[in-house]
């Protein structure tokens, strides 16, 4: 016999190997090895970490003045966080040379696989805070 209090769960004795799950807690395989009584708690997984978060002001700043001098954009056309690429302008070859010039600007190397994830100004941005992170690490 079983009884569950909240994430709580006391088993009478029984000599044979029982699993149970309560409402998506971990899956816990228990004995009982000829104990009167067994008694433990169950504690909930974590699920995976995700972090996300938005880049520094300054360093979005910085990725706007390279995405604005690769393009040839006016001072008086905006360049956002939210500006896509495409949306200004810029070709594949473009891009490239925005993404080299990150590298040049930071200190850092863009992978192939993470370059072709930027979109806008906020992901190129997103993307230098990580790479940054990584490298001071």
């Amino acid at each position: 016999m079983a009884s569950i209090a909240g994430s709580s769960i006391s088993m009478q004795p029984r000599h044979t190997l029982a699993t149970t799950r309560v409402s998506g807690l971990k899956l816990v395989p228990f004995m009982n090895q000829g104990r009167s009584s067994l008694s433990f708690r169950l504690h909930p997984m974590p699920a995976r970490l995700r972090i996300s978060c938005a880049a520094k002001p300054e360093t979005v700043d910085k990725v706007c003045e390279i995405v604005r001098k690769q393009l040839a954009i006016s001072k008086d056309n905006p360049v956002t966080g939210e500006s896509k690429f495409s949306e200004l302008g810029a070709d594949s070859l473009d891009t490239v040379e925005i993404v080299m010039g990150i590298e040049e600007e930071f200190g850092i190397t863009v992978e192939e696989e993470n370059a072709q994830t930027i979109a806008t100004v906020q992901d190129a941005a997103n993307l230098v805070e990580k790479l940054c992170s990584e490298k001071g690490a």
